[in-house]
């Protein structure tokens, strides 16, 4: 169901704000579980471009066949059956599997298919709704308010708009993982493997090639920099003149460069008030290793849709079940983040380096392989 009036108010039984992975995860899965009075907004019309690195991890590819679209972007996607991995100290190691183990989906191709599905399924779509602020009666929010005038009313609001959200609850300053990235024509070096390249630079971070089609691929890096001292861009430079050179110096780039940031946080409060629920990168749900977002901005998306079901069933207390949802996003995403601060401890002391090079055996490779795929 698409809404186009400019001039039209509504009421829904839940807004949802921001149509990324964790919105439309969150309105595929109410309506999956019988809510249909939903309504999704975002600043953009569809199909529309992403700066995203578009992996989906093994648990992400889980996430999609739970919200039941796994077939139509698996069909969309490049898939991934192997990785090639660089150690800060130049250890180069491909590990292979005989299944596709991961996707890499163009964000503006994963979103559009979800949005599709999310219509499809009788939610609502405000598309150019750029919200000023949220509505709300004493301490709860009733709704939002775009810079246009329209408004939506909801029972229960869902704040789903990213980093730079101006609607979450506020959580004191946040912690970013800075990326930066690029576009090229260009054949993979390996067919359905990615290059995870742990450069000294960027450590305990690293740079990547993901593979978006067999003639595209997209290159990128994270860091550090939390006084934001680093020029991204001279930093992007030298990743790629040390290790693709020659691999670009014919390759055509595809657009300019795009920069962004990653919030990441290491506890799980203040995601609810009375009315709002935050999901996704807006609740700083991002892995703080690998800055992995598709597969928590999702997952979150199908725990808020649980919560709210059973607040609109009347099954338990609101404030309780908002509780529960905060204690659900701790239980599915504390033991990842909290490995992920060994992760870089292990990455900067030099233990990926002795793993890759001192213990270069099929065995360790393979569970090298698996730690990281299910971090």
């Amino acid at each position: 169901m698409m809404i186009g009036d400019k001039k039209t108010n509504i009421h829904v039984d839940i807004g949802i704000i921001g149509a990324g992975p964790a919105g439309l995860a969150t309105a595929l899965h109410l309506s999956q579980i019988g809510m249909k009075r939903v309504v999704i907004v975002d600043r953009q019309d569809f199909p529309r471009d992403k700066t995203c690195g578009s992996a989906i991890s093994p648990k992400g590819c889980g996430v999609l066949e739970e919200l039941g679209v796994a077939e139509a972007v698996s069909s969309a996607s490049y898939k991934i059956s192997g990785m090639r991995l660089v150690t800060p100290r130049g250890h180069d190691v491909t590990m292979s599997s005989q299944q596709d183990a991961a996707l890499i989906c163009n964000r503006k191709i994963l979103d559009n298919l979800l949005l599709e599905k999310a219509i499809e399924n009788g939610a609502g779509f405000l598309p150019n709704f750029d919200v000023s602020h949220l509505l709300q009666r004493g301490d709860r929010v009733v709704g939002f308010k775009a810079t246009d005038g329209r408004e939506v009313r909801a029972d229960y609001t869902v704040v789903a708009d990213g980093a730079h959200t101006r609607f979450a609850r506020d959580r004191g300053p946040r912690k970013l993982i800075q990326a930066i990235m690029g576009w090229w024509e260009c054949e993979p070096p390996a067919a359905h493997h990615i290059d995870m390249i742990f450069d000294d630079q960027l450590a305990p971070y690293y740079g990547w090639l993901f593979p978006e089609s067999e003639r595209r691929v997209n290159i990128g890096i994270c860091y550090e920099d939390p006084r934001l001292e680093r020029n991204a861009r001279q930093l992007f430079q030298a990743f790629l003149d040390k290790h693709y050179r020659e691999r670009l110096r014919l390759a055509q780039p595809i657009g300019t460069w795009k920069g962004h940031p990653i919030s990441y946080a290491t506890s799980f409060a203040k995601l609810t008030s009375p009315g709002r629920i935050v999901v996704g990168e807006a609740g700083r749900m991002t892995h703080p290793a690998t800055a992995e977002g598709i597969y928590q901005g999702m997952y979150s998306g199908i725990l808020a849709a649980r919560a709210l079901r059973d607040i609109f069933n009347g099954v338990v207390e609101p404030v309780t079940r908002l509780r529960d949802y905060e204690r659900a996003c701790k239980n599915a995403f504390g033991l990842s983040s909290h490995g992920a601060g060994l992760w870089r401890r292990f990455v900067n002391s030099g233990g990926l380096d002795l793993t890759v090079g001192v213990l270069d055996r099929p065995a360790s490779r393979s569970f090298l392989a698996r730690c990281m795929a299910h971090m």
